[in-house]
Parts: structure tokens; C-alpha cells; sequence
């Protein structure tokens, strides 16, 4: 039995976030008034165009985000690494030296963002340029991987000696400040796209990963039980039958197929094409009395009832009845400090732990010692996102609860019972559901009836022709 091995590395997809993000500050770093200074630079005897050195970018990047020399240090080793900017003092180490050494910003051409699997062909191309080059003088690995990309891509070997024979013929041709550029510039590419054995590779992620720059993971006990934990975890994964999940996806759809304006016209009557508002009077956040799909689409779950206001207003009203209306309010409040204004992030942190968390607070919630531990080490750097934790633990609580409790209360079934039926929703009524006319079918309507009125008024008079027969008519008879 032939057992697939999975790719748990995920060699081949690389974390595009934080690439996409270093290449807008690279773009940023080549901004020709306010970006790193480039001028001509002098590397042995040969005059490098558009160069910069170490100290410079470190620099620029220290005033530009205002950061730590040692923070500057880390990111443009980063922008080396990732193949944003390559060396040509030293181009076999992609490492950054915050001294005199020059460097360059690599072509977008080569950028990681634009990352693409289909690349043996051009590695093998650039081999077979180098071999011609050094006259056979590769590295042992480059011979290695030379010998593997032959007999791979045995089938189109021709193509990539002729291309390689091309490219070095042409490249002769060119001054010797341009093939040193072009030469460092490939080399750095390739070297982070297919690094050395043992080296350290920034596009790398996943299980394999090598955590320390230039040390190889050996193969070890602790390596063989995190694999083996790997793929008990992917056999022992809940999986559901086709059938189960074509039923749910079909009871979800005849759930929600009423609220679907495709599906359903807008009742009781559209507001886009006809005068009356009812429809959005009816389903305004403030509506004093709710439409009855509206209130049994509270009903379906949790996040749907705090995503009406009208329910969240009901849901409240309950929970005083219940004297747990704090839950809510917490809730509310660590949502205004997610998606509110972050520059008093601070300030609403600290108000919503004495109001809620801090002991003797006036509406104290009752969270457990683990949470509360967590929430207390988040608020000495307060974000955004620091009472997650606590507002997780207090919804669970009212979804797995309170919310049940509520379906079943005399609140919510008076409500149903006094909700607005219209009269296209009322399955009692004995006319058929009809949708509100469109002005086109009307218009549509007139200019049928006036046609027919021209047709029957019969064809227009020619007043020529009578003007003729009246003029023959007054002629004297000869």
C-alpha cells in the first residue's frame, strides 16, 4: 500500500501578509525625495549604479518608524533575508552589516510576493549559465541539484542550454557595472529561493521550519514524536459525510430564503420602486413592534439576536429581569473598544475594568480565576483586542444559558405573538402573494394602450392630397 506523505512544511506558501507588507516599505525606501539616499558607489573598480550602504538604510529606518537601532538591525536583516535587498559587498551572505557595506534594492520582478512554483526551468537555466561561466566550478549542491533538474526536465534540456548560451552571450556584451548588478541580483534571488543545505530559509514555515539562522534540525526523538503527533491529529480529525453537509446547507438555505431578496420580494411592498415605507418602518433598529420574521429570526441563533438592535434591546430587558444585565453590557463595551476609536484605547481599557473586573466594582461580572489572570496581564499594554478573553467567556455563558432561557420566557412569546404579519406573509389570506408594480411595467402598460388608440384612430391625413382636390375643384370648367 503506497502511503502520500503530507507536505506539512507548506514550503510552497509562503507568508504572504508580511511579505506584502515589506514590500510596501521597500517601496517607500525607494521614494527619489524622501527615501534612502542612492547614489554611485565604487565596489573594487567597477562603478555600481543606484547603491546604498548598510548604515544608511538602518538609519532611514529608525527615523521613519521611529524605532530602536537594534529594531532597525533585525528588520533589515529581515529585508535581506526575504529577498528585498541584496548584498555586493559580500553577495554569498545575505546578511545585513550596518557599516559601509553596499547593497541594492532587488527588482519587484524577483520580490517573494510574487512567488511562483513553476520555477525548475529558470533555476536550471541559471545553473547551466553559471556552469558555462565558471567553466564547471559549481558548488557541490548546485551540482547536486544541477544533475536533479536534468534528469527532471530531460524533455526540454536543449531549451535550457540554448537559452543559457543566450543569456551568457548577451550578458558579455553588456558594461561591467551592469553584470555585476545583474550577476549579485540573480545570485541573491536564488539564494533565498533555493538556499544551501543547513542555511537559514525566511520563506520557509510549517513543522520543518529551522527556528536559529544557520543550524540544521537534525532528525531527533522530539522531531519523529512531533511528526507523529502531526498525523494523528490529521487522522483523528472529525470529517462529515457529503450527504450530512448537502442536508445542513439545504435547512440553512430554506431557513434564511425569505430574508433572501433574491428568493423573495421585499414585504410588504418595495420601497425602491413604490412610494409606501412600510417595509423600512417595519425594520427600522427602533421599531417599537417587530415584524414576526424579524422576531423568529432571533430564534435561529445567538449571533443573530445580537445582531438585531431591536432583539439586543429585548435580550437586555430580560437579563435585568434576571439580574445578569451586566453580561450584555460588558459585552457591548468590549465591542466598542474593538471597533471604536483607537486612540483612546487606553482609557476605555481601564474604564471597563473598574466597571466591570476590578474588585468592588460596581456592575462586577463573575469570570474565572484563569481569565481574569489573563485579562490582568493584557491591561498593562492595553490594545484592542485585550478583553477578548473575558467577553469570550461571557458570551459563551449567555449563548449556552441565558439564551435558551430567553426563547422559552412570556417575553419573547408575547413579542412573537403581538409581531406585525403583512399581509403578503399571512399564509391564512386568501389572495395570492403579489410583489409591488415597477414603474417599467407601468410605463410599459401606457405606451401599449396609447399604440392601440393611434391604431384605432385609423392612418394620419395627407394634407397634400387634399389640398390637391380642393384646388381641382375651385379650377373653372373649360
Amino acid at each position: 500500500m503506497k502511503i502520500n506523505k503530507l507536505d506539512q512544511s507548506q514550503q510552497h506558501r509562503p507568508r504572504q501578509q508580511h511579505l506584502t507588507k515589506l514590500g510596501a516599505l521597500v517601496v517607500s525606501m525607494q521614494d527619489p525625495e524622501r527615501g534612502v539616499p542612492m547614489r554611485d558607489q565604487l565596489l573594487s573598480d567597477t562603478i555600481i549604479p543606484d547603491a546604498t550602504t548598510g548604515h544608511d538604510l538602518m538609519r532611514w529606518i529608525e527615523q521613519r518608524l521611529q524605532i530602536t537601532a537594534d529594531e532597525a538591525l533585525q528588520l533589515c536583516w529581515l529585508l535581506v533575508a526575504c529577498g528585498f535587498v541584496y548584498p555586493l559587498s559580500e553577495p554569498r551572505n545575505l546578511a545585513m552589516r550596518p557599516d559601509g557595506s553596499l547593497y541594492r534594492f532587488q527588482a519587484p520582478y524577483f520580490w517573494p510576493v510574487y512567488y511562483s512554483q513553476s520555477e525548475d526551468t529558470d533555476y536550471a537555466i541559471y545553473l547551466a549559465r553559471k556552469n558555462i561561466r565558471s567553466k564547471g566550478g559549481l558548488d557541490p549542491y548546485e551540482q547536486e541539484l544541477y544533475s536533479t533538474l536534468r534528469e527532471k526536465i530531460n524533455h526540454e534540456w536543449d531549451y535550457v542550454v540554448c537559452q543559457a548560451k543566450e543569456q551568457y552571450r548577451s550578458g558579455r556584451e553588456r558594461p561591467k557595472g551592469d553584470r555585476v548588478v545583474l550577476e549579485c541580483q540573480e545570485r541573491a534571488h536564488w539564494l533565498v529561493r533555493r538556499p544551501p543545505p543547513g542555511a537559514f530559509h525566511a520563506l520557509e514555515s510549517g513543522l520543518n521550519r529551522v527556528v536559529e539562522p544557520g543550524t540544521e534540525e537534525k532528525p531527533s526523538v522530539e522531531h519523529y514524536r512531533r511528526q507523529v503527533m502531526f498525523y494523528q491529529q490529521a487522522a483523528s480529525r472529525s470529517r462529515s459525510k457529503s450527504s450530512v453537509t448537502l442536508g445542513s446547507m439545504v435547512k440553512y438555505t430554506e431557513s434564511f430564503s425569505v430574508y433572501d431578496p433574491l428568493l423573495a420580494t421585499c414585504l410588504p411592498s418595495n420601497p425602491w420602486v413604490t412610494d409606501d415605507t412600510m417595509c423600512w418602518t417595519l425594520n427600522s433598529p427602533s421599531v417599537e413592534v417587530p415584524t414576526r420574521l424579524r422576531v423568529e429570526r432571533w430564534a435561529f441563533s445567538f449571533r443573530e439576536l445580537l445582531r438585531d438592535p431591536r432583539g439586543r434591546r429585548e435580550f437586555q430587558a430580560f437579563l435585568k429581569k434576571e439580574f445578569s444585565g451586566e453580561n450584555l453590557a460588558f459585552w457591548e463595551a468590549c465591542e466598542d473598544l474593538k471597533h471604536g476609536d483607537q486612540g483612546k484605547a487606553k482609557e476605555k481599557a481601564e474604564e471597563i475594568y473598574k466597571l466591570f473586573l476590578a474588585q468592588g466594582a460596581r456592575r462586577w461580572i463573575n469570570i474565572d480565576g484563569k481569565t481574569m489572570d489573563i485579562t490582568v496581564r493584557g491591561l498593562q499594554c492595553p490594545h484592542r483586542y485585550v478583553l477578548d478573553p473575558a467577553q469570550t467567556h461571557i458570551y459563551m455563558l449567555m449563548k449556552k444559558d441565558t439564551f435558551y432561557r430567553y426563547l422559552k420566557s412570556d417575553l419573547y412569546k408575547s413579542l412573537l405573538a403581538r409581531a406585525v404579519v403583512p399581509r403578503e406573509t399571512d399564509k391564512s389570506a386568501r389572495f395570492p402573494r403579489h410583489a409591488s408594480p415597477s414603474p417599467l411595467v407601468i410605463r410599459a402598460a401606457e405606451e401599449e394602450e396609447e399604440a392601440r388608440k393611434a391604431a384605432a384612430a385609423g392612418p394620419p391625413t395627407d394634407l397634400t392630397q387634399v389640398m390637391s382636390k380642393l384646388d381641382r375643384r375651385n379650377q373653372p370648367a373649360k
